[in-house]
């Protein structure tokens, strides 16, 4: 077992916020303050997005110049309906991104009592509590059921923990007695195990449900800011509609998630690799102390004592993982996207390359 690295002289800027703002993974600008001396470029593994992403079709000029029209995004709601395999009768809202999505939903609800089954992405308490919503952060499933609005995420983030779709629609179930809504997060749906996914069971007759997909970090395009809200609900799939508004999807981005929707191949080939790449992690993890505690293919959660010190010694060394405020024993690593990467990483962690 590796020894874990000494912690960093104090002294220079915070790199963790804390107060109003969320955490997230992915600012290098921070972590370019708090590790000055650190190898450029950084290796950035802090944000669970595919490192090797769709391969960017031809975009056509027009689909710059103009808005973009409503048969284009009706094509790409129909490619996320299948890709998806959502119910035949499910709604699919397309957004320019998830994060949009998040932040709406709660405006659509008078405030009421808001359960969030965490720890986990910590954007959904915040944004239902920002909008008058009293809201808890329950351990338990069970728990949820008390609440006016239910909020899971599946597969979990960070610790990839998965709830079956038969618990969740009967959930759902209890939930709509009292006009009551389940929100479930599927954001890394697009690596769990077959059955993982609620879409395929909303439809005409579902208890009020809204799914939400995430494009970017499977293609590995977050920056075309791409999402979906799922649900067999008209009238609240209308209400999104109405608060997204028009051309909210540029057209450049419905071609390119059209086109990465539509292909299986690359889909099926893209979940090979990064289980691979996910057992290939978790060696170089273990030999350096490190054991996976959790995660999907996407990421790795893993749990020590010095989660703080490894942090310090991986920034220094110019490679940003995802630290939590929440819990100080945890790290979340990505997966590299290059030789180069996995090298780096291993010396870094002072396995064998």
């Amino acid at each position: 077992m590796k020894r874990a690295p000494s912690t960093v002289e104090p002294g220079g800027p915070p790199f963790v916020r804390r107060g109003t703002i969320v955490l997230h993974g992915g600012d290098l600008g921070a972590a370019r303050a708090a590790f000055p001396l650190a190898p450029e470029p950084w290796l950035d593994l802090s944000t669970g997005i595919n490192p090797v992403p769709f391969p960017l079709p031809d975009i056509a000029p027009e689909l710059w110049q103009r808005l973009p029209d409503r048969g284009e995004q009706a094509l790409l709601e129909a490619a996320a309906a299948r890709a998806y395999a959502a119910g035949r009768e499910a709604q699919v809202v397309a957004a320019p991104g998830t994060q949009a999505l998040i932040q709406l939903l709660p405006r659509l609800r008078p405030p009421g009592r808001v359960a969030v089954l965490g720890p986990t992405y910590a954007e959904h308490a915040y944004r239902w509590q920002a909008d008058g919503h009293a809201v808890t952060v329950v351990s338990r499933f069970e728990d949820l059921a008390a609440a006016d609005v239910a909020v899971v995420v599946n597969p979990n983030n960070p610790d990839g923990r998965t709830i079956s779709a038969d618990d969740l629609m009967a959930l759902a179930r209890r939930l709509a007695e009292r006009d009551g809504l389940l929100v479930v997060d599927e954001a890394f749906a697009d690596v769990a195990p077959a059955g993982t996914s609620l879409l395929p069971r909303l439809g005409a007759g579902a208890p009020p449900t809204v799914v939400l997909r995430s494009f970017g970090k499977f293609f590995g395009l977050a920056g075309v800011r791409l999402g979906f809200a799922v649900t067999g609900d008209v009238p609240l799939a209308d209400g999104l509609r109405q608060m997204i508004g028009p051309w909210a999807v540029s057209g450049p981005t419905l071609a390119v998630g059209t086109r990465a929707l539509g292909d299986g191949d690359w889909q099926a080939n893209t979940r090979f690799r990064l289980a691979c790449d996910a057992l290939r992690l978790d060696a170089m993890l273990a030999e350096a102390g490190l054991p996976v505690r959790g995660g999907t293919t996407l990421f790795r959660l893993v749990e020590t004592e010095h989660a703080q010190a490894w942090f310090e010694h991986l920034g220094r060394a110019g490679i940003l993982v995802r630290r939590f405020g929440e819990d100080h024993r945890h790290l979340r690593f990505g997966l590299p996207g290059t030789e180069a990467g996995w090298r780096r990483l291993a010396a870094a962690l002072g396995c064998s390359p």
